[in-house]
C-alpha cells in the first residue's frame, strides 16, 4: 500500500467514526454497538499510523518503503507509549 492509499484509508477510518458518533448522537446505535466499532476503528487507525511510520523511516534510511508490511494488531495495540 502506497503512502496516499494508506492517508486515504485513515481518512475514511476516521470519517467513519465521526459518522458513529453521530449515530450514537442521533439514536441509531446502541453504546454498545458504538463502542465495539470504535474499538476496531481505532485498531484499523493504529494499524494503519503504523505502517505509514515504517514506510516513511525505510525511505528516510534509503530502504525500500514497499518492504515494510502491516503488523500484526497484537503487536501494533501492544506497543509502550
Amino acid at each position: 500500500m502506497r503512502d496516499d492509499e494508506i492517508l486515504t484509508r485513515i481518512s475514511a477510518l476516521v470519517s467513519e467514526e465521526h459518522t458513529l458518533r453521530d449515530k450514537l448522537a442521533a439514536g441509531e446505535v446502541t453504546t454498545d454497538e458504538e463502542h465495539a466499532r470504535v474499538k476496531e476503528l481505532e485498531t484499523a487507525l493504529n494499524q494503519c499510523w503504523d505502517l505509514l511510520r515504517q514506510r516513511r523511516a525505510r525511505r528516510n534510511a534509503g530502504e525500500d518503503p514497499d518492504d515494510a508490511a502491516a503488523r500484526p494488531v497484537r503487536e501494533v495495540e501492544n506497543y509502550r507509549q
